[in-house]
């Protein structure tokens, strides 16, 4: 199936693309940066969730915390956005501590326009967001695409959508009858997905169709 679709190896540090005429890096922090206009497109952080597993019992390390919060400080650093759009499920559940946490980076990098596309797992009061200066949407239109948390079942003709929600992964085989599942870009004839950027999200496997571009993300000790 792989060998019908178009599947790269993102190792380094962003790959550029372009996807319905939208030019567009790939990063290796599992977000993207769409170049025309200086946005940072990331889905499914699940900030707190740690904290939520932790808070019912279930025995959870909690340096996944400080993994997503560093890694979201050096992809800030690094790309210096003029906006960020946060593609749903930001914060996994209800209020805990973690949420002060994203709130003191989103001050710092304060010259960053923060808009969040609701999803699922967005339950926390509109206060939170205001207070934190994240306007929260339904959906939001990037020229031809359309940004939404969970993938559209239609897309009109002339336009693309991009989702996350899903935290694509692909298995790839090697020798020996090995075999890994590693998160990845996909991206559609109509529509794409954005891995999982939270550290503690675990993936539903893509099946690749013919033409599908597939975009795998390796770290070091996977590359």
């Amino acid at each position: 199936m792989i060998a019908e679709s178009t599947c790269s190896i993102l190792a380094r540090m962003s790959l550029s693309v372009e996807i319905a005429d939208c030019k567009m890096k790939l990063l290796s922090e599992k977000a993207l940066f769409l170049v025309e206009s200086k946005t940072l497109v990331i889905a499914d952080l699940h900030f707190g969730k740690i904290n939520h597993f932790r808070k019912s019992g279930i025995p959870v390390p909690t340096k996944g915390n400080k993994n997503n919060s560093e890694r979201l400080v050096d992809l800030l650093n690094r790309t210096k956005p003029e906006r960020t759009i946060f593609l749903g499920d930001l914060f996994h559940s209800h209020y805990n501590e973690e949420w002060e946490v994203l709130g003191q980076i989103i001050k710092h990098f304060s010259q960053c326009k923060y808009e969040l596309v609701l999803g699922n797992h967005d339950i926390l009061s509109t206060i939170q967001y205001s207070r934190n200066n994240i306007n929260v949407v339904d959906q939001l239109v990037e020229d031809n695409i359309i940004l939404t948390h969970e993938p559209m079942k239609q897309v009109k003709t002339g336009r693309y959508n991009l989702s996350g929600h899903l935290h694509p992964g692909v298995r790839l085989s090697g020798k020996g009858r090995q075999s890994m599942t590693l998160p990845c870009f996909y991206f559609g004839s109509s529509m794409g997905l954005l891995p999982a950027f939270g550290s503690f999200t675990g993936f539903k496997r893509i099946e690749p169709k013919k033409n599908d571009r597939i975009f795998v993300v390796a770290d070091k000790k996977n590359s």
